[in-house]
């Protein structure tokens, strides 16, 4: 039920930003106006637009194949809707913190889009479920955990070359909190996850 009312309001507003400039720059993530004008709002309310119909449709497609998931999972585990918020609302926030201090002092940086939080999403689902098939370049089925390595990799290696305007970190920085997180919750949760691979 979450996740259908995150990617709800998400819709909404991207779709409203889409037209209203004004509003986009209020919204967005701009670690210089973060920082001088303490607009902390900012990382969180970044999430909730997007640049266009294909990044929206994308990172909430995937946020709806895992999110689903994850918020059942939760929910079975008897850790409820605030870890599963904060699963999702962190993973934006701590997938947001590098970019905060690379670029506190830029004041054309922008940053949008809910990627942080739907990879902290999804490296969670692979933390609990590693052979798991997830489609790579949305053809081909390989494990969650081969995924997981692959993404990783490319991340930082998309990080360093730059100039494609998405933001690696990002993603990364978001994964990384996403797989740790059920950690936090439960350290013996580190067992199972060793378990799937027999240790």
């Amino acid at each position: 039920m979450i996740t259908y009312i995150i990617i709800g309001i998400t819709v909404v507003l991207s779709f409203i930003c889409f037209g209203n400039r004004e509003l986009f720059m209020k919204l967005a993530f701009i670690p210089y106006r973060t920082v001088k004008n303490h607009e902390w709002y900012r990382l969180v309310t970044h999430g909730f637009i997007h640049a266009d119909m294909t990044h929206l449709l994308v990172n909430m497609f995937t946020f709806w194949s895992f999110g689903v998931y994850m918020e059942q999972t939760f929910k079975y585990m008897g850790f409820g809707n605030g870890a599963y918020l904060a699963l999702y609302f962190g993973g934006m926030i701590i997938a947001s913190v590098y970019d905060l201090i690379k670029h506190r002092n830029d004041p054309y940086y922008i940053s949008i889009g809910a990627s942080g939080a739907v990879s902290a999403v999804l490296f969670s689902s692979i933390f609990f479920d590693p052979w798991g098939k997830i489609l790579f370049f949305a053809i081909l089925p390989i494990p969650g955990i081969l995924f997981g390595v692959l993404y990783l990799i490319y991340c930082q290696y998309m990080a360093r070359k730059a100039g494609d305007n998405i933001n690696h970190n990002a993603h990364f920085y978001g994964a990384v909190y996403g797989f740790v997180f059920p950690m936090l919750l439960e350290p013996s949760l580190l067992n199972m996850f060793l378990s799937h691979f027999g240790l």
